[in-house]
């Protein structure tokens, strides 16, 4: 599974990255979304699930860095940084604002799914608990992000291209409604998956404790 996941994580970012969707993010801000939600909530969970547990995992070496809530925070002030205005319109005009952009998307992402998942297996029940609260916090965020996008009543970005389907304000819109249901969802799964393993131990050491 976790070689699967790999491969999958390495070809959504190619896809990403290599495909339309940079080009068409210069122009519209809906297109921008789904590149952000391509690398963060598919190919980072995907690549995070793939290193867990593995002699690589950075969270066995570093467990303060990689603690869930502190990344989540991170992972926050990252997103919400690249979504001022200033620094998204520098990504969109600039190739140079692009990669550190994108590259600051990934390690953030990164960041918190490697936080929640990563260790030492069988996770222990703190750490998973810490997990869930972490994807929590994260999608918590993103879908108040998204949520004040998709209601803003005034054009918040000013590098929209000219489009016969979509009006300025209707592509922001529809930039922010990606990031409400790819990033909230992605986010709140991770989290409930780690509910069920936190579950799953908690009946196992009641389990253990009467035998």
């Amino acid at each position: 599974m976790q070689l699967a996941c790999w491969n999958l994580g390495w070809i959504f970012l190619a896809a990403a990255w290599l495909g339309p969707l940079p080009d068409l993010a210069t122009a519209s801000f809906a297109a921008h979304m789904t590149l952000h939600m391509a690398v963060v909530a598919v190919a980072a969970p995907l690549l995070a699930i793939a290193i867990a547990g593995k002699a690589w995992d950075p969270v066995i070496r570093f467990p303060r860095p990689f603690s869930p809530v502190p990344a989540s925070v991170g992972e926050l002030l990252i997103v919400w940084a690249w979504h001022a205005p200033g620094l998204h319109h520098w990504a969109r005009h600039s190739a140079v604002g692009f990669v550190i952009e994108q590259g600051m998307f990934l390690a953030a992402g990164l960041w918190v799914w490697m936080s929640a998942f990563g260790g030492t297996a069988p996770r222990d029940r703190g750490r998973s608990a810490a997990g869930v609260i972490g994807l929590l916090l994260t999608s918590m965020h993103m879908t108040l992000l998204g949520a004040l996008l998709v209601m803003s009543p005034r054009l918040l970005y000013m590098h929209h291209g000219r489009s016969e389907m979509l009006t300025p304000i209707m592509d922001q819109h529809l930039g922010g409604a990606v990031m409400l249901v790819v990033g909230g969802i992605a986010f709140l799964a991770g989290g409930l998956w780690l509910t069920k393993d936190l579950v799953s131990l908690g009946r196992l050491e009641m389990g253990t404790n009467e035998g």
